[in-house]
């Protein structure tokens, strides 16, 4: 894919170094030249200089025949500009933009922009370190919205059934895990100690399960 990457910060870079690793050819611009020096030495994409917003700019990165824009800078407006111009402009078909401010994330989803908040992302994966010692996100759906997790079934809790646990209307069983081999269950099935079974859920449901299986004294 073709790729451009608004914003050189430490977000940007990364997002920028990752996409070229990968075997993508990627364009990073930023305003300020010096930006691009915390790019790795072996990234090998070409480097804009100049205002995103600038159309000459955006013509120099490659706009009319780029396949995504990830704009990643920290201002939320510029970022929500840049990615509605290629967009609806330039029709570029991926665009995605990095938002500093959550209380800006109904605006992003008013004009159809997916959008990913690294302060709320960031913050409730910290709350869920400091809760989870049982349980492990391992995916993350647009902006933890809905999380897949791991959970890990204690001694205390063998012999319970799937419905005694994880019925709660904002958790859905994907998979339970038992001595290396798979399956589907239904809630029916019995659980045994160590089963991993990984779980879609909310953030609210993930903590009813919690309030389930964690031993007493770990509230």
């Amino acid at each position: 894919m073709k790729v451009i990457v608004v914003g050189c910060g430490r977000f940007g870079s990364e997002l920028a170094y990752r996409l070229f690793k990968s075997g993508h050819e990627v364009a990073i611009v930023d305003a300020i030249p010096e930006a691009f020096n915390i790019l790795p030495v072996d990234f090998r994409g070409r480097l804009i200089e100049g205002d995103a917003l600038n159309q000459d700019v955006l013509h120099r990165a490659g706009i009319e025949h780029a396949d995504a824009l990830a704009a990643t800078s920290d201002n939320d407006a510029m970022n929500l500009a840049v990615v509605h111009i290629a967009s609806r402009f330039y029709n570029v078909k991926r665009v995605v933009a990095r938002s500093y401010d959550p209380k800006l994330r109904p605006i992003f989803e008013q004009f159809g922009i997916q959008m990913v908040s690294s302060s709320l992302w960031g913050s409730q994966r910290l709350e869920e370190l400091i809760y989870h010692s049982e349980i492990r996100t391992v995916f993350s759906a647009g902006n933890g919205e809905v999380e897949l997790y791991e959970v890990y079934i204690p001694a205390d809790q063998a012999g319970k059934k799937v419905k005694d646990i994880f019925s709660n209307p904002n958790c859905t069983v994907a998979a339970i895990t038992r001595a290396g081999k798979a399956q589907m269950p239904d809630m029916e099935f019995v659980l045994e100690e160590d089963d991993l079974v990984h779980v879609s859920a909310t953030f609210e449901g993930i903590e009813e399960v919690r309030s389930l299986i964690c031993a007493p004294g770990e509230e």
